[in-house]
């Protein structure tokens, strides 16, 4: 039942908050915090072409086999989503620093794709499913996020209907151990189901690290609002059935809906891992839900009640959620964040260690539980490609 082991879950829960803080190679300089240690944000702008990332020539070369000039892109072209100018393939992915884009004030304003986290299918009760937990409340994460939640952040994408803003974690790179510029987060906020890759995506952990109101942040400068610096994808992979299948509801692919980026700072040499000083391995074990005692899922939901400027949390028993008996089934907990938490880690804690095994993806209109897919073969295999292929770059 259930109901038994709600005590594990609040033990369980204490556990997490204790190995999500920061490991010792942290960067905890005063100056390198007021400053975003080497990664300045990108939001200050530069005038120095010696401060700006080159675009590769691969991504030169594969926005002219799309009849695409790299400067129109940069200078407005991005924003034309004409069918036959919408990248979709999975080897298609482009996505070109645009120095200054992401200005604080875009950030605060960006929406969460809420068409992504509603699940119209979820109350079909197919297959193996539990029954429907009991709403957890979400909780505010301690402020500094840095100090209690270092591998937390807020990705931020442009979409047909404008900016848009979803979670990811810093997971730990299996071929570059310590010097990780790997993200986790879902296949739906990289990429439009059945439609195409997003655009400007760019990661910023510990978004608002101190947790500043909506007034408060009216005057903040970059630094304040993106201490660490922003972090462009330079790759992204997202599963072939999410690409395939996915639709604005989850559909077919909700159970596959998770992917994987590589990021780089607009500015300096350090890894995203250094820069936070924290990364978690990921679990690829797909442990049944039913061997699992808490799951804890992190974000920033933006969703009213929300704003999308504080991380929240909710600890919980995990339950199975099945959309259709021929498909994997899902984690499910009870959690009330809404839309722009959505690819934010799922995380559990073996042997003292916390690891990331799941991410969110769907949850009902009511946004009483979240679901996320089981991380089995599939997501390993992209995992270890992203890190063999692009980790070293």
């Amino acid at each position: 039942m259930r109901s038994s082991k709600r005590r594990p879950a609040v033990l369980a829960a204490t556990g997490l908050v204790a190995v999500l803080a920061l490991t010792a190679t942290a960067c905890d300089s005063g100056d390198d915090k007021a400053s975003g240690g080497s990664t300045a944000s990108a939001a200050r702008g530069s005038e120095s072409g010696d401060d700006k990332i080159e675009i590769p020539d691969g991504i030169k070369d594969k926005l002219e086999e799309h009849g695409i000039d790299v400067d129109q892109w940069k200078n407005g072209a991005w924003k034309n989503w004409d069918k036959d100018k919408w990248l979709s393939e999975a080897k298609d992915f482009v996505n070109p620093v645009i120095d200054g884009l992401w200005k604080p004030e875009r950030m605060k304003s960006a929406q969460d794709p809420d068409k992504t986290i509603s699940a119209k299918d979820a109350a079909a009760d197919q297959g193996v499913s539990d029954p429907e937990p009991e709403p957890v409340d979400a909780k505010a994460e301690k402020t500094p996020y840095h100090d209690h939640a270092a591998p937390v952040g807020k990705v931020f994408f442009d979409s047909p209907e404008g900016s848009m803003v979803c979670s990811g974690t810093v997971v730990k790179d299996v071929n570059h151990p310590g010097r990780s510029n790997l993200v986790w987060t879902a296949g739906h906020c990289v990429h439009a189901g059945g439609g195409g890759w997003y655009r400007n995506i760019a990661f910023v952990p510990s978004y608002n690290d101190r947790g500043r109101s909506e007034a408060q942040l009216g005057s903040a400068t970059a630094s304040e609002i993106a201490p660490y610096g922003q972090w462009w994808a330079d790759w992204a992979s997202a599963s072939d059935e999410w690409i395939s299948g996915g639709d604005e509801t989850g559909g077919a692919g909700a159970p596959y809906d998770y992917a994987v980026l590589h990021v780089k700072p607009e500015r300096g040499a350090k890894s995203l891992e250094e820069t936070v000083g924290n990364a978690l391995d990921v679990d690829f074990s797909a442990p049944s839900a039913q061997d699992v005692t808490a799951m804890g899922a992190w974000g920033y939901p933006a969703a009213p009640p929300y704003n999308g400027l504080a991380m929240f949390k909710c600890v919980d028993e995990p339950g199975r959620l099945s959309l259709d008996p021929a498909l994997p089934t899902m984690y499910r907990i009870g959690c009330t964040m809404t839309g722009g938490s959505s690819g934010g880690g799922w995380f559990r804690v073996v042997d003292g260690r916390t690891e990331l095994v799941s991410n969110t993806s769907i949850g009902p209109a009511g946004n009483t539980w979240l679901a996320g897919p089981q991380l089995g073969k599939g997501a390993q295999a992209l995992y270890e490609r992203m890190s063999e292929e692009y980790g070293g770059r």
